[in-house]
């Protein structure tokens, strides 16, 4: 299942987590406070070439860039069954996932994992959720 119109984490989230996940918190806040400044600085020299050449193209193409939209969903779990039992489905049935509460759930930017993250209940909005990123793939960064 996801998400069509995920919220993006914001500050004063409750999160919704399982209580081992609090002791590694100060390393994966390190790693994910790195790769927030990694890329910043990529962003900033972007910004940084495109000031000393004003009026190049090479300024207006990174805005052009950094404006497309992308498609971000957030996937909670996933199961498999066959066509009789997906036939089988009606009002009030439950699907079991692959997943447990209080696991990571999956960021996912055009069909690609980028990040894990915890559900979050936003605090000025309690009806609607948020994901606070607690891990970023390595491997997504610099292509």
């Amino acid at each position: 299942m996801t998400d069509p119109k995920p919220t993006p984490a914001q500050e004063g989230e409750t999160p919704i987590e399982a209580a081992d996940a609090a002791a590694d918190q100060p390393a994966d806040d390190d790693q994910l406070s790195k790769a927030i400044e990694e890329l910043r600085g990529v962003l900033n020299e972007s910004d940084e070439a495109g000031s000393v050449t004003a009026g190049s193209s090479s300024s207006s193409n990174a805005g052009i860039i950094l404006g497309i939209p992308v498609e971000v969903q957030i996937v909670l779990g996933s199961t498999e069954m066959p066509v009789s039992e997906l036939m089988a489905l009606h009002k009030g049935a439950t699907v079991s996932l692959n997943r447990r509460i209080g696991e990571p759930v999956d960021v996912m930017v055009n069909g690609r994992k980028i990040a894990k993250g915890e559900i979050t209940v936003l605090e000025d909005d309690p009806s609607r959720f948020g994901i606070k990123l607690t891990e970023i793939n390595t491997a997504t960064r610099g292509r």
